[in-house]
């Protein structure tokens, strides 16, 4: 097995959550590479305190000059989720990619205090089954490639829950602990998603728990009252919320609590890993399930037709990127420059009905929309000729007409 010397480093930057994993990482770092550690913790609107990170890297022997806490929400939102649902990503048609959009944030973060602090390695916390390990890496890689990188779980001995548990038992490091007293399932949670894994999830056939589910209300003991929105869009952008003007995060955490409300954005998933293995997770997306349909909804009225197809051919392409860790690719900023150019006139607003787990557009309008009832209604109109379709039809069929003659010679 190949991994950095411990005598090869003299600073490393973690990415750090203050969880069992990466507490346990912490502890396993000073005592393999006996070097300096720098904690990294992103705030990216996981729904949960993040300043105890702090206190337990304090506990753990990290220097307090040596801990950075950022809040990320409004680059994470502005710069990554909303350039993807630009492009209405939907990995394997239904997953919204928010585990794998935050990792080029904090990847790309960490490489910048790493050259703040002159640190000559990072570290991070995924798993060497799992996808998380190829996005950082490939982002450390893309923006600094002397980097060196540190995974420890390709290198330990610590190879299952149950030993990381022993471990942490064993160092006095804090365990977090489910209603039921028992370590709670693998969880990523930021402003867009929350996702679980592990425990009885392990079994595809198994349901999940109802009192697993921290953001949305089961469909059906949501209000039995349709909740109605509305959402305006610039340049492809979500603006504002019921005519209110609202930043990017503040924007997607307003729709988090509607469609919270509402049981929107379940989903359970068997996902085909880039590592080549399947995986099941459950995700609870219920702000960026709106934005979804909100966005197709506006797009709709302002997009041509032939953009439209473009965009929709070149989405799955768009989605496996972000999905396998290629945020920095050439290939994927020349698919955003696409994208972003089609999303120039796609403004407007869109009225939404939010009703036990569904989300259905009620109406749609927009100043730049390509809807011209003067040429589709079916009452008598002065702008569209109905004889110029039988040419348009007969040049269409002409190559089906020459290939059945020449079947039946």
């Amino acid at each position: 097995m190949s991994f950095v010397a411990p005598t090869d480093i003299k600073k490393v930057v973690l990415a750090y959550s203050g969880g069992l994993d990466t507490s346990v990482i912490l502890r396993w770092l000073q005592e393999t590479y006996r070097c300096e550690i720098v904690t990294f913790t992103a705030d990216l609107g996981q729904g949960e305190e993040v300043e105890p990170a702090r206190h337990k890297a304090e506990l753990l022997g990290v220097k307090p000059q040596n801990i950075f806490i950022d809040d990320l929400r409004e680059e994470f939102v502005r710069d990554f989720v909303f350039p993807m649902f630009r492009a209405n990503a939907l990995y394997e048609g239904v997953y919204l990619l928010g585990t794998s959009i935050a990792r080029p944030l904090i990847g790309k973060r960490q490489i910048e205090i790493a050259r703040m602090v002159g640190a000559d390695a990072v570290a991070h916390g995924a798993t060497g089954k799992g996808n998380d390990q190829v996005r950082f890496e490939l982002t450390y890689y893309a923006l600094k490639p002397e980097i060196k990188v540190i995974a420890p779980w390709r290198q330990w001995e610590l190879n299952s829950r149950t030993k990381l548990i022993e471990y942490a038992e064993k160092h006095q490091i804090p365990i977090a602990k489910d209603k039921r007293g028992e370590a709670p399932y693998s969880t990523d949670a930021n402003l867009l998603h929350i996702s679980y894994e592990g425990k009885a999830l392990e079994d595809p056939w198994v349901e999940p728990d109802e009192d697993m589910f921290t953001r949305t209300v089961a469909p059906e003991k949501a209000p039995d009252k349709a909740t109605y929105v509305e959402i305006a869009f610039e340049r492809g952008d979500a603006v504002a919320v019921d005519g209110e003007a609202m930043s990017p995060a503040r924007l997607l955490a307003r729709l988090n609590d509607l469609g919270g409300a509402n049981g929107i954005g379940r989903l359970d998933l068997v996902e085909n890993r880039y590592v080549g293995m399947k995986s099941r997770g459950v995700y609870e997306t219920p702000g960026g399930t709106i934005l979804s349909v909100a966005h197709r909804a506006v797009e709709s009225l302002t997009l041509d037709r032939g953009a439209m197809h473009l965009k929709d051919e070149l989405m799955p392409r768009y989605a496996e990127l972000i999905y396998n860790g290629f945020w920095y690719s050439p290939e994927r900023e020349a698919l955003q420059a696409l994208i972003d150019q089609t999303q120039e006139r796609v403004a407007g607003v869109v009225r939404l009905k939010l009703f036990k787990g569904n989300v259905s557009v009620a109406g749609r309008k927009s100043p730049n929309s390509l809807y011209r009832l003067d040429y589709v209604t079916f009452e008598a109109d002065s702008v569209y000729n109905q004889q110029d379709a039988e040419g348009f039809i007969k040049l269409n069929a002409l190559r089906l007409r020459l290939g059945r003659m020449a079947r039946d010679r």
